[in-house]
């Protein structure tokens, strides 16, 4: 086993995100377990609405060349994905897309995923806590390479779970968060390996 570098982040780059703050939770308990964490803001990496006539003229946006290259850098994904109409929110789906494309012709193909491992996990002020949305998350990561990881988590009142320093409340919340990443992580230093 060795320590896998995982790449964290949320689907979402609202002010006061829940999925980010639920995000850094996650963050730090896979840093617990022995993993290597990098934690992003897809805010700092805006792209244009994937379109494949913008690519043949002007080839991949500079941000989805610099997300990619973080992307290549790791062994695994935790992704926060807020559920948008019971579904992936057109900003995660929007960056998995650009940084599915080739930067250069010869590039093998999904680069970027092939041979990961991931874990999802959402958080929503309603009763489902964003699950529905990750059906579909776990799908599209599924299809393109990306191992993910059996267990997930779905924080369900996540407007009131965290307290102003931004940690969940609950312990059982807590306790079950704590054992996907668990699992994340002894997948992710296998899959390393």
């Amino acid at each position: 086993m060795s320590q896998p570098k995982i790449l964290a982040f949320a689907g979402s780059i609202r002010k006061g995100s829940l999925n980010q703050l639920l995000s850094k939770v996650a963050a730090e308990i896979c840093r617990q377990n022995g993993a290597e964490v990098t934690e992003l803001e897809l805010a700092q990496y805006p792209l244009p609405l994937f379109d494949q006539d913008l690519e043949s003229s002007e080839g991949l946006p500079e941000n989805a060349k610099k997300l990619k290259q973080i992307f290549v850098e790791h062994s695994a994904l935790l992704i926060a994905c807020p559920e948008y109409n019971s579904s992936i929110t057109p900003l995660l789906k929007n960056t998995i897309d650009w940084i599915s494309r080739p930067a250069v012709p010869d590039e093998v193909s999904l680069s970027a995923y092939r041979g990961k491992s991931a874990a999802v996990i959402a958080a929503s002020p309603g009763g489902f806590g964003g699950l529905r949305g990750l059906r579909h998350v776990r799908e599209i990561l599924s299809n393109i390479g990306v191992l993910v990881a059996p267990n997930q988590f779905a924080l369900s009142q996540a407007h009131s779970a965290f307290d102003d320093s931004g940690n969940l409340t609950n312990e059982k919340q807590l306790e079950i968060l704590q054992s996907c990443m668990k699992q994340f992580v002894n997948i992710a230093s296998n899959q390393d390996s």
